[in-house]
């Protein structure tokens, strides 16, 4: 993917849509790597957790479209475990689709891939069983018309289940904690027992531009009350927004700005495995005794379904 220029960024600080696309065109061909995503066991089973916390609808769903897909992490998994059997990816970014595209491609899953926006949805009404995302309304510059567009493509009785969207005060500790390591480490990597840790100066500029730019892109924060009310607004019935990571997102922040900031040949399988057997651990502390005792707002991640009704019965 082509980076974009200086121009087109400092374009997009007053367009979010196209903050997005520049964005997202600029991190689809590392996306993957970025964020540790992958198409095995370990995401399989993580992206149906994240669908069965919130869905008692377990499906499988006939035809299930995806907004925002990225490089198709949450529905391509999600159709691995057996959620949905057929797929439609979209997204406001080419290189995105792009990627999932051959992503599905490559494991042999029924998928199509449309260039779109969420808040004008490029399919007809009530045509899909399944609306899912993961990590992508809070990038939506319009939720009202988003939901509606949602509840539109939706057959009666169909739901939508949206996960990764950070609540406000989440939002918050995680960004302070992710600016700390990042000052912490490129500073401390300039030291010179440290400096072979100390990844390439361009290579540390990029990250710095691409992150100006992640902060346009990021339209909203969340209270878990707010998400409904979107969703209640547009009519969705059943809904339920449900939270989580706490520990984990207190330690997953700092772990994932580190990584991006040092040469990840200095790392390795064993730091791998720490870092997500720890953030497993963390997780299950938050699910098992945290949730139980600290209000739902305090959580990092929401996640939020709900059903279009079904037209009333003819008498």
């Amino acid at each position: 993917m082509v980076n974009p220029t200086q121009a087109e960024v400092d374009a997009a600080f007053d367009d979010p849509k196209l903050a997005n696309v520049l964005y997202h065109d600029w991190e689809a061909g590392t996306y993957d790597e970025k964020w540790s995503i992958s198409y095995d066991e370990r995401c399989i089973t993580f992206a149906v957790d994240r669908f069965r916390a919130v869905s008692p609808d377990p499906g499988p769903f006939e035809h299930a479209l995806e907004l925002g897909c990225g490089t198709g992490f949450f529905l391509l998994n999600l159709m691995q475990g057996g959620v949905a059997k057929k797929g439609t990816v979209t997204d406001l970014s080419p290189g995105m689709v792009e990627v999932a595209v051959r992503n599905a491609e490559g494991l042999g899953l029924d998928v199509e891939g449309r260039v779109a926006d969420a808040e004008t949805i490029p399919m007809p009404d009530a045509s899909v069983d399944l609306v899912v995302g993961h990590a992508v309304l809070h990038h939506i510059p319009d939720l009202d018309q988003a939901f509606r567009e949602i509840l539109r493509v939706l057959r009666p009785g169909g739901r939508f289940v949206f996960a990764g969207e950070p609540t406000t005060l989440g939002d918050w500790y995680a960004r302070k904690l992710g600016q700390a390591t990042w000052w912490a480490t490129t500073n401390l990597t300039r030291l010179g027992p440290l400096r072979s840790w100390r990844r390439p100066q361009a290579e540390l500029d990029e990250s710095s531009r691409a992150a100006a730019l992640e902060a346009v892109v990021d339209q909203h924060t969340f209270t878990p009350e707010r998400l409904e009310r979107f969703a209640l607004a547009a009519g969705a019935v059943d809904v339920r927004c449900v939270t989580e990571e706490l520990a984990a997102a207190l330690f997953g922040w700092p772990v994932r700005t580190f990584e991006a900031a040092v040469p990840p040949e200095k790392l390795g399988f064993p730091w791998a495995m720490f870092a997500y057997r720890s953030w497993q651990r963390l997780s299950w502390l938050d699910e098992t005794v945290l949730s139980k005792v600290v209000p739902r707002g305090l959580f990092y991640n929401a996640l939020v379904t709900g059903v279009k009704p079904a037209p009333p019965v003819a008498l």
